[in-house]
């Protein structure tokens, strides 16, 4: 991992099977991604797009597949065009998500490029962590 890391944790009352499915449904995603439609197979070296609208401007959200372990590893990359930087390699974040014990998931985001960046990123990742709870306990 590269610059500096958001991380958001929390533990989840059902089991990592639920949670999985939370993380990787087309329907669920929509919910946790504010809206947006995420799309792909979740095979390694598959891409993913996520297609929105954020404060009323259109986007399309890139990355690539890089590890798949079903109930335990999630683990891609990401770029907004909304970010205002070039769309080159050095400018993707990894999300890691990893699911371990009674449920607790890990979500980290690499290549922050200050504290403050990944500080923000984190209460957004906070955010997103506290859905899938929220979905899988349901």
């Amino acid at each position: 991992m590269t610059g500096y890391v958001a991380v958001a944790e929390i533990d989840i009352d059902a089991p990592a099977a639920r949670v999985w499915d939370v993380l990787t449904s087309a329907d669920q995603l929509k919910k946790l991604w504010f809206g947006a439609e995420v799309e792909t197979d979740w095979k390694v070296g598959s891409p993913i797009t996520w297609t929105g609208d954020w404060e009323g401007k259109p986007y399309q959200d890139k990355g690539e597949i890089l590890e798949v372990e079903p109930g335990r590893l999630l683990k891609l990359t990401h770029f907004s065009p909304l970010t205002g930087q070039a769309d080159r390699p050095e400018n993707y974040h990894t999300l890691t998500y990893t699911l371990t014990g009674d449920t607790h998931l890990k979500l980290e985001q690499d290549n922050n490029a200050s504290e403050d960046e990944a500080k923000h990123s984190q209460e957004m990742w906070e955010m997103l962590v506290a859905k899938v709870k929220q979905a899988a306990e349901a």
